[in-house]
């Protein structure tokens, strides 16, 4: 979005109603907040108390980053079952199946990153949404796991900078990922691949204006269907939910850093009702727009007032950006 900056990010990642079989969790067993730029912990320190077992399951908004230091085991990825060893590196992209089987004492970190960080970090044009799409097991590298180490030393102290500081090791860390699963499998550059990259392209420049699937279709010189059909591949998702949770992530994002009624996000957002705005937001993300900010505001009461001339400031910044674009022909 234009002229708005990232603060700090603060997460409030609620799981949606489960399935009847793969839960849907914002970490595993937990539907709570995220309530930090990442997330760290080691395989160790969640498997351990799950007999080493964590079952299928799936998170709605984050990407996460297994790598495995001693021991192994086999992970479940999308029905497939992989083998585990050291120095080999999980790719887990946002809404996949996922489960793990560890050997006892397994020894590694798991990084999770929310999508809206991956939505600042990750540029279409450089096409590594494409690659880290895949859920994979590949090899690790030593720039791989000492930028982990680096991330989880970071995340572990509470330095001047520490936000800004864990936004570009993590972006770092996703490009090594990209660069480690791209190299695997030889690269990625069919024309589906490409059309995918486009239809990413496309959604950064047109979700404000509530373009739908035939829109994105219509402006690829593709059937609907055969959007779906690629999405699907590189995903997992349909578009019209990549659509809707590109919206909802960006809605977030006012909600956390702005000081804007709800009825301007949701006019903002293209949507003419603003009641409505609310019941698709509850909808994908289980909370109101309203609930989602009280407590938020609730739980992170000394850090608001801290950052509150930051919010400020995007705010104003925000505004300006509302009024270039009604003024646009």
């Amino acid at each position: 979005m234009e002229g708005f900056a990232i603060v700090l990010y603060y997460s409030n990642m609620r799981s949606s109603a489960p399935g009847p079989a793969i839960r849907v969790y914002n970490l595993f067993g937990e539907s709570g907040d995220l309530p930090d730029v990442v997330h760290c912990e080691t395989i160790a320190s969640r498997s351990v108390l799950h007999d080493w077992t964590l079952a299928v399951h799936r998170h709605a908004r984050l990407h996460q980053v297994l790598l495995i230091e001693r021991g192994g085991g086999e992970a479940t990825l999308d029905g497939r079952v992989v083998p585990l060893r050291p120095m080999q590196i999980v790719n887990v992209p946002v809404g996949h199946v996922h489960g793990f089987r560890f050997v006892p004492d397994t020894q590694g970190w798991v990084l999770t990153i929310a999508a809206e960080i991956l939505d600042e970090a990750l540029l279409a044009a450089e096409g590594l949404r494409g690659a880290l799409s895949q859920s994979a097991v590949v090899r690790g590298t030593p720039q791989i796991r000492a930028t982990m180490k680096q991330i989880f030393a970071e995340h572990a102290a509470r330095d001047f900078g520490r936000a800004h500081v864990l936004r570009a090791l993590s972006s770092a860390m996703i490009g090594l990922v990209a660069r480690a699963l791209t190299g695997e499998s030889g690269g990625n550059g069919t024309a589906e691949s490409g059309l995918f990259r486009r239809f990413e392209a496309l959604l950064e420049q047109h979700h404000l204006e509530r373009w739908s699937v035939a829109d994105y279709a219509g402006a690829l010189s593709i059937t609907p269907t055969h959007l779906n059909r690629i999405t699907r591949a590189a995903t997992g998702d349909t578009a019209s939910h990549l659509i809707l949770n590109r919206l909802i992530r960006e809605a977030r994002r006012n909600l956390v850093y702005t000081n804007l009624p709800v009825s301007t996000i949701a006019y903002a957002l293209g949507f003419d009702d603003p009641a409505y705005f609310s019941r698709v937001y509850a909808a994908a993300t289980g909370v109101s727009p309203r609930a989602f900010r009280a407590q938020l505001h609730d739980r992170r009461a000394p850090t608001y007032l801290r950052i509150r001339g930051a919010i400020l400031w995007i705010e104003a910044l925000y505004l300006r950006t509302i009024e270039r674009r009604m003024r646009a022909p």
